[in-house]
């Protein structure tokens, strides 16, 4: 029986995070040898198996290793397993500050990075510097794919397709670096087209997957399992949108979702969420936008439930710059309101599609 409560998941606690992002040492840990001294150097069993296998549970991978890059690269392309390393780090840096800077790039969580290495000098360098890190022997290789944190509840399509979104952002992010105008003159080129739908039962794997894994871009932290979402799914009292995005390079995927308490005279926005791949694309607001109008034309108050993990500063400032004001605060839980008096209205640059 599921309660009506929807704080049921707010106090929920991840006993292990899943992890978004294996790290590779590469001599005597993806391969046997030592670059450097020999050529020759061959693939360990099973790493093709268990890279692929990670790669289609929508774990992205990366590569820290004290080596020469352009040599390192050329192996790597040589067993045609280049596409599967975001940011590589082949570097005489110390591991620890490889891992910072492919966290950077991807913009990602250090808290659900692992890395893998055969050296436990360099293990417990990475350990101490970075205690959050989920380090690895490359001795316990053979049962990583069993690990419960290499192991989502579900694999989506978004996670399946993880890999090649990411590989569009990169595109599109070099396509920015060229590109002589405003930011706005740059949006405008990617004929950007944002759905807000009714989340639907197919939809419920990846909106659990969301609640999860966003961190940074969400007002409350907190976590419904499928069974609760398709509760509330199902409910009168309760809406659920999500979000998709897409763009002349491809789906981004979908990237929001809002859980509404709808009572009689207000609405309580009890999460709001926005996958952090679509930060600077100029629509974060257009979610909650949306619901403000909807609830102006429902003629109920607006509020806004947001709880701070020093984090998802962000999100506050985009509903303080909505026009939400606090209006209660019961320890780390603020309660926000908006008088719906001025909604603002969608960016020239993305087309917005709303499905019933």
């Amino acid at each position: 029986m599921i309660s009506t409560n929807t704080e049921i998941s707010s106090d929920k606690q991840v006993e292990k995070k899943t992890i978004k992002c294996v790290v590779w040492d590469l001599d005597n840990t993806l391969w046997d040898g030592v670059l450097l001294e020999d050529d020759c150097v061959y693939l360990f069993p099973d790493i093709i198996d268990i890279i692929k296998t990670l790669d289609s549970r929508g774990i992205l991978q990366s590569i820290a290793s004290k080596n020469d890059y352009a040599k390192a690269m050329a192996k790597i392309q040589e067993f045609g397993l280049h596409e599967y390393f975001f940011y590589p780090q082949i570097n005489w840096n110390s591991k620890s500050s490889s891992i910072q800077e492919i966290a950077k790039s991807l913009n990602i969580g250090i808290d659900v990075f692992a890395f893998i290495d055969d050296q436990l000098f360099e293990l417990e360098e990475v350990n101490f510097s970075l205690p959050e890190v989920h380090c690895i022997n490359v001795t316990d290789l053979t049962n990583i794919l069993d690990k419960p944190e290499m192991n989502p509840r579900f694999i989506t399509e978004d996670s399946k397709l993880r890999r090649l979104m990411y590989i569009s952002d990169i595109e599109r992010n070099n396509s920015e670096k060229k590109f002589i105008g405003t930011q706005d003159e740059f949006l405008a080129t990617l004929n950007m087209t944002f759905t807000i739908s009714n989340a639907q039962e197919d939809d419920l794997q990846r909106a659990e997957e969301l609640t999860l894994r966003t961190n940074q871009l969400n007002t409350t932290g907190y976590t419904y399992s499928y069974d609760e979402l398709n509760y509330f799914r199902k409910s009168n009292q309760h809406k659920i949108l999500i979000a998709s995005l897409e763009d002349k390079y491809g789906s981004y995927g979908k990237i929001g979702l809002a859980l509404i308490e709808c009572a009689e005279s207000v609405w309580t926005l009890k999460l709001l969420l926005m996958s952090c791949r679509v930060m600077s694309r100029g629509v974060g607001t257009i979610m909650l936008n949306h619901i403000m109008t909807l609830a102006k034309n429902n003629n109920v108050h607006l509020r806004a439930e947001f709880v701070s993990n020093n984090r998802n500063r962000m999100m506050y400032i985009s509903y303080k710059f909505a026009g939400f004001q606090e209006i209660e605060k019961n320890g780390d839980l603020e309660i926000l309101e908006n008088d719906l008096t001025r909604i603002q209205p969608i960016p020239e640059y993305v087309k917005v599609k709303i499905m019933d």
